[in-house]
């Protein structure tokens, strides 16, 4: 006797299971096998700067972002100690998520009852920019911290710092260390002294507002705190 076939329905209601399931694992997949590409290649766009762009071009239909890959030695040592000095200082230690800063960011949150801090690190804030949107959510956190461990696991930490200071929004449609010297400084990322790159780390948390307001007190006093802090910034 042949055994009875299981009833259609029952495998539609295991699938109803498996296919999301199915569907996460295969993104995680697509997400690692970009990031061991971005190993040995750059970039040519972000999540981020795709998103940007598509928004300036309701405006203007002709309009571009400003960006300019250089690699990592053509980048200031200033900018790189003055951004891990005011976004990340345990950058050089972590695995790509500081538990103690974001245990500090959530219980700020909390006081405050709104968000005024994420706590992510370098590394985290590179995984937001490279495949996820602007959104808050827990979701997209979680997904953030997934890969942000992904690159720490096949990138070192100076291929890590080297994508983010290229493809990190500094102002409105400014993208990357070269844009950004050339658009406040009219300098190269390269030539950047300590004041300079001080000043343009400190506008990572809100480029577009200070790209606009540039001579607020508190972009002058935060300035000055993050160049005294640069001589103790680790770099990779």
């Amino acid at each position: 006797m042949t055994k009875a076939r299981g009833k259609p329905g029952r495998r539609w209601v295991k699938w109803i299971f498996l296919g999301p399931l199915l569907a996460v694992l295969l993104l995680q997949l697509y997400f690692f096998a970009q990031i061991c590409w971005w190993t040995q290649f750059n970039p040519s766009s972000t999540s981020m700067q795709r998103a940007q762009l598509a928004e300036l071009r309701k405006m203007n239909p002709n309009a571009r972002l400003e960006k300019q890959w250089v690699p990592y030695n053509r980048i200031s040592n200033n900018l790189k100690r003055a951004v891990i000095a005011s976004e990340d200082a345990n950058f050089t230690e972590h695995d790509g998520v500081d538990w103690d800063a974001l245990e500090k960011a959530y219980e700020k949150n909390n006081k405050r009852h709104k968000v005024v801090g994420g706590g992510s690190t370098i590394t985290q804030q590179l995984a937001k920019n490279l495949f996820l949107s602007g959104w808050r959510s827990y979701v997209r956190k979680g997904q953030e911290l997934v890969i942000a461990y992904m690159l720490e696991a096949v990138m070192s930490k100076e291929r890590i710092l080297e994508i983010y200071l290229n493809s990190v929004e500094f102002g409105q449609g400014v993208f990357g260390a070269e844009a950004a010297a050339r658009h406040y400084f009219h300098t190269t990322a390269a030539n950047l002294n300590p004041a300079q790159a001080a000043r343009l780390a400190v506008m990572l948390p809100n480029p577009r507002y200070y790209d606009k307001h540039r001579d607020t007190n508190y972009l002058a006093r935060r300035t000055g705190i993050i160049q005294r802090r640069m001589n103790f910034a680790d770099l990779p």
